[in-house]
């Protein structure tokens, strides 16, 4: 199946460097650019793209404003936030507005081929070690952990275990693992997370989870 990728830069040079990249890998296709998130809803109407691999700052609309604006459209695309530090405060707010992970401008072309593809199926990019750099850079920037744990008290046992293990990073074969259940099992507990606490994709789930200190076993 062909990945379509919509690339959001400023940067013409950067742009033309993730098209040659991209457009070597035989089941990516680029189908539009943009220089601005304000151009970004209209080319994704007209190019129905599975992943937008967005920048952050641009000096018209920049990327978390377009994230956002995007993830509240139905069946959105996917969103890859591209960024030049791995601790920026910009890149939890972008994963707060429903982008799917992030990937660092100078990662080995392979990786950020693979991270489309990953995000593309649904698997977030976003490691635990690169969870816990953002949450420490961002202590107190989120919501107070009192009122985390009060969204969380609306899932069942089983769904707040499942919370847990992804705020901790654990892939869905993982937390089966740990928890004694099949990955189909983890699957359905996600969805309902998902549906019961009106979130976008596993990325908040686990910010949530660092939120109510929960991810750590407090």
């Amino acid at each position: 199946m062909t990945i379509r990728v919509l690339l959001v830069d400023d940067d013409p040079l950067v742009r033309s460097g993730l098209r040659l990249m991209l457009s070597a890998a035989p089941d990516l296709e680029i189908v539009g650019e943009a220089a601005d998130g304000a151009e970004v809803p209209a080319l994704v109407e007209r190019h129905a793209p599975g992943v937008v691999l967005m920048d952050i700052r641009m000096p018209g609309m920049d990327g978390l404003t377009a994230t956002e604006r995007l993830r509240a459209l139905p069946d959105p695309p996917e969103v890859l936030v591209l960024t030049t530090f791995n601790a920026d405060e910009h890149v939890l707010r972008a994963l707060r507005a429903g982008a799917a992970g992030f990937v660092l401008k100078d990662t080995p072309p392979g990786e950020i081929v693979a991270s489309v593809r990953r995000v593309a199926e649904g698997d977030p990019v976003l490691s635990p070690a690169v969870t816990q750099r953002l949450i420490a850079h961002v202590t107190g920037a989120g919501l107070d952990a009192r009122r985390a744990r009060r969204r969380l008290a609306a899932l069942g046992e089983r769904e707040r275990e499942v919370a847990v293990a992804i705020g901790q990073g654990k892939s869905n074969a993982e937390i089966a693992a740990a928890l004694y259940m099949s990955v189909p099992t983890v699957k359905t507990h996600v969805s309902r997370i998902l549906a019961k606490l009106e979130l976008n994709n596993r990325v908040q789930i686990a910010l949530l989870a660092h939120d109510a200190r929960l991810a750590e076993g407090d």
